[in-house]
């Protein structure tokens, strides 16, 4: 029952923190968008211009992949899979899942991806780290 309740708690971190994306990702086109509109200015400023342009880009791809992980793992809570290793289908740890809602691996099998990539040989693998 533990584990159920803090999956409901988690799964209002998840909606709060999703709206919050939004709502950032909505400001940042829209800033861009108000940048883009300014077209006066001297090479200085254009310059300036241009690396806030990146970063602020760059800041969107970021909080759009966040997301699209906090999309997906609403969804896993919806459909009753949430909380479950993508690879070895064994509960993720409360501990990992409060300090990463949307993680999707348990850490064993997100070592293996982040060393090996996500094609690793999980048939192979399987007895060295699930055993």
């Amino acid at each position: 029952m533990a584990r159920k309740d803090a999956i409901e708690n988690l799964k209002t971190v998840l909606l709060s923190r999703r709206d919050a994306l939004r709502k950032a990702l909505d400001g940042d086109f829209s800033a861009l968008q108000a940048l883009r509109d300014q077209a006066s200015g001297d090479v200085v400023d254009f310059a300036l211009d241009s690396a806030q342009d990146e970063l602020n880009s760059q800041l969107a791809e970021v909080e759009s992949r966040e997301l699209k992980q906090i999309e997906t793992a609403i969804s896993k809570i919806s459909n009753g899979t949430y909380g479950l290793c993508e690879f070895c289908q064994k509960n993720i740890p409360l501990a990992r899942l409060q300090a990463l809602p949307y993680a999707s691996n348990c850490i064993a099998c997100q070592t293996k991806v982040e060393t090996l990539g996500e094609n690793w040989n999980r048939e192979e693998e399987n007895d060295e780290i699930f055993s």
